[in-house]
């Protein structure tokens, strides 16, 4: 009898033991650990140690399982093994993509780790999202973290807190609202309400932190949710299965039980490309980045619930790109810079000398070096870039006189959401010519 309790022991801590490798756990006994992470384009950017390589990867409620970008040699940097071929998919208009499956990779974010971490390594660079984002982003993770961990997201602060479920206390918050989350293919969707021509229609959204947009709705006549003849054809967004387009506009109102934000941004996708999100049933569209900055958020995946709370973002003006053109990192190319003024003593060289003696001279040199180069990849037809003579793979050398070297992509795309009727003066770079052209902003809504 000892010895059948005593292995019935052994085999309770080893299914532990196992149970634990599948899932995250923290390495501290505080049971909790905060995260900062860069907020880019409205999307968040966490550190990630992938097999004790240190990556940075996109926060994403809408993917199941990791995507780690295979720009680099996976299988040497990451020692990725145990691996199999398989195809998956997302948005866009493209076919399914290539995927390399690899399982029991070690997964630290913070202090939590995870022993046995499934992942999917995806091939090409036009899948990885870093060029368009102006920062080395190596992959997407979600599921896998949410579901073990109540999330304290903090955009304003621009950090979060992960929790262990079982000690974690909700603090009594009369300023916040409360939504049971509804799963689908281990997705997050809630419930909220759209006004549209003076019409208040029920939604169901996926929450889509990975978006950078703000809302995005699936056209459907016989619920009233339509664009109206109030909007412009535009880019959207680029998925995994290739780029998103489809119609912009702007809703009379959304609402999250009493928050309401007006004159919200919307896109209607095009059908083409989101077939198969529409195949969920009773999805009417995505809640994406560009209002979820607007609120700090509880994610509790293990009790089905998220608690919004407005922060210092709530008020700021929902506003689109007016230029018509999307840039991106597109390699680098060689700058002039000249190097400070030098001051030096003279010896026997000819100078005039000052009264101490000592002759200041301008040692006016130069350098070369190697910058990013930011090149136009999206163009609207008829936009006021394109009106101006812009195309694409135009390389954008400055604007409004300012060298594009000196700036982020993120700082160059802001001039481009300006006020109705900016002026914007590009410099660009075309084959071996260089160009200048001028355009006004424009609201099409």
């Amino acid at each position: 009898m000892k010895k059948f309790k005593f292995f019935f022991f052994l085999c309770f801590c080893w299914l532990n033991s196992i149970s634990a490798q599948n899932k995250f756990i923290f390495q501290n006994k505080k049971q909790s650990d905060k995260i900062n992470f860069k907020l880019i384009n409205n999307l968040m950017v966490i550190p990630v140690e992938v097999n004790g390589v240190e990556l940075s990867f996109i926060l994403d409620t809408g993917v199941s399982k990791p995507i780690i970008f295979n720009f680099l040699n996976v299988s040497d940097t990451l020692k990725i093994k145990n691996t199999e071929t398989i195809y998956i998919r997302g948005l866009g208009d493209g076919e399914a993509i290539e995927a390399l499956r690899s399982r029991n990779n070690i997964f630290k974010i913070g202090d939590a780790i995870k022993l046995r971490q499934d992942l999917y390594a995806v091939y090409g660079l036009d899948i990885n999202f870093g060029p368009r984002l102006g920062i080395p982003i190596h992959g997407i993770i979600g599921l896998d973290l949410f579901k073990d961990f109540i999330v304290e997201i903090n955009y304003a602060a621009k950090y979060l807190e992960l929790h262990d479920p079982n000690t974690y206390k909700y603090r009594r918050c009369k300023n916040c609202e409360a939504f049971r989350l509804e799963f689908y293919n281990d997705k997050p969707y809630l419930n909220a309400h759209v006004k549209l021509r003076e019409k208040k229609i029920p939604i169901k959204l996926l929450i889509d932190s990975g978006g950078s947009d703000s809302l995005w709705l699936f056209e459907d006549d016989s619920l009233g949710i339509n664009s109206g003849d109030r909007f412009f054809n535009d880019f959207l967004g680029h998925g995994l299965s290739g780029s998103v387009y489809g119609k912009r506009g702007k809703v009379a109102s959304f609402y999250l039980k009493s928050f309401e934000l007006k004159k919200a941004n919307v896109a209607y996708p095009d059908s083409t490309s989101i077939v198969f999100a529409k195949k969920i049933k009773d999805r009417n569209g995505s809640i994406a980045g560009n209002i979820l900055k607007r609120f700090n958020v509880i994610m509790d995946y293990p009790n089905s619930l998220i608690t919004l709370r407005k922060n210092s973002n709530f008020r700021e003006r929902f506003s689109y790109n007016k230029s018509g053109i999307e840039i991106a990192h597109n390699g680098v190319r060689f700058v002039k810079e000249y190097e400070p003024a030098k001051y030096r003593t003279l010896g026997n060289e000819e100078s005039s000398l000052n009264r101490n003696g000592v002759s200041v001279v301008l040692n006016r040199r130069y350098k070369m070096t190697l910058k990013p180069a930011y090149a136009i990849v999206e163009l609207r037809e008829g936009s006021p870039a394109h009106r101006a003579g812009l195309e694409k793979g135009d390389v954008i050398l400055s604007v409004n006189g300012k060298s594009t070297h000196q700036l982020t992509l993120q700082q160059i795309m802001v001039m481009f959401y300006g006020n109705t009727g900016k002026l914007i003066k590009l410099k660009v770079e075309r084959g071996n010519k260089v160009l200048g052209c001028s355009f006004k902003l424009e609201s099409l809504l």
